[in-house]
């Protein structure tokens, strides 16, 4: 089986629409692509820390959907995984595991539910003088 990387702003977009499960150390979107084939993107904001940060969280997610992908992944389908703040420090076999578990609900078509964002910590609601 063949994976190709998304590498399109637009993709990336796209995969925001599809279904969402979030995890501990990621959040895992999928959406069909119209037979593009199978297809991973990922993503880590500078929130998560600085550029060593980053990378050593982009390998290890490259890595776990290498692994998982083949066997596990949706046919036609674009898989994002976007880091979240836990996910470096977290055991690898663990996210492996959430992984499966995330790829397993996506397949069942089942995602997350799309409940509003949460208030900034600025912006509580109430104005005060």
């Amino acid at each position: 089986m063949i994976l190709s990387v998304l590498t399109k702003r637009a993709d990336f977009l796209a995969a925001n629409s599809g279904t969402r499960n979030a995890r501990a150390g990621f959040v895992l979107l999928t959406r069909p692509n119209d037979g593009a084939g199978m297809r991973f993107g990922i993503t880590v904001t500078k929130k998560i820390g600085n550029a060593v940060v980053r990378n050593r969280m982009k390998r290890r997610f490259r890595e776990l959907l290498r692994a998982a992908l083949p066997t596990s992944g949706l046919p036609d389908h674009d898989h994002v995984l976007i880091g979240r703040a836990g996910g470096v420090e977290r055991d690898f076999h663990l996210m492996a595991d959430e992984l499966a578990k995330a790829l397993e609900r996506a397949r069942e078509g089942r995602g997350d539910p799309s409940g509003g964002r949460r208030p900034r910590k600025g912006n509580r609601g109430g104005s005060r003088k």
